[in-house]
């Protein structure tokens, strides 16, 4: 043999030893899964009855090298992620509830706090019902002299002049406005009252889990 030709097929036999030459018993990677009835399979390539779970590939060493994902038809791709979409809204309605009962702590550190922003509440709102009947007493008086006046027509609107009847009309109409204001006012008095009692409901767990 000539000798550059030896060297060739010397160099080129070093080389593709360690590639191909393996020890016997090497230990392959393998696929296993559990499948629908609880038994462990095990197999040398992704297995066909575990197509619907996750399968991992295992190395010589038994450790995960990698995990497959179950293969889900259009329908079930589509139900899973609804349940992932639904499940991050929750996630996401959790961390917003966190974050404002931490906020509602931090206004309201005690019962105390929270109970005199409530009475500070509610006493503004009564200061505008109060107002409300004050101006609704005038508005009595002044029906008290329009009746006065309505006394000599013998209370007979009809025959009454225009300037009385329309001091009738603007009275009525006042009067109206007034106790219509008024009705707003004690549902917003309702409304305070509810939303302090919604708060403390949440506050009394937080305030305990805070105490020394």
């Amino acid at each position: 043999m000539h000798k550059q030709t030896f060297f060739v097929a010397v160099w080129l036999l070093a080389n593709l030893v360690p590639v191909h030459a393996q020890p016997a018993g090497a230990a392959a990677s393998i696929y296993t899964c559990t499948d629908a009835r609880g038994r462990t399979i095990t197999a040398d390539r992704p297995i066909p009855d575990c197509i619907d779970r996750e399968q991992r590939l295992l190395g010589p060493s038994g450790t995960t090298q990698r995990r497959i994902e179950p293969t889900y038809t259009a329908r079930e791709l589509a139900e899973r992620e609804e349940r992932d979409r639904q499940a991050q809204l929750l996630a996401l309605r959790e961390r917003e509830e966190r974050r404002r009962e931490r906020a509602l702590l931090v206004r309201y550190p005690n019962a105390k706090a929270h109970d005199r922003e409530r009475t500070e509440a509610l006493v503004q709102i009564d200061a505008v019902i109060h107002a409300a009947q004050k101006r609704l007493s005038e508005l009595t008086e002044e029906r008290k002299k329009v009746d006065d006046e309505l006394e000599f027509y013998k209370n007979d609107v009809s025959k009454a002049p225009a300037s009385v009847r329309r001091k009738i009309d603007d009275n009525t109409q006042s009067v109206a406005v007034q106790n219509r204001f008024i009705g707003e006012q004690q549902d917003e008095k309702r409304r305070v009252n509810a939303r302090f009692d919604e708060e403390r409901a949440r506050l009394k767990p937080l305030w305990a889990a805070s105490a020394p």
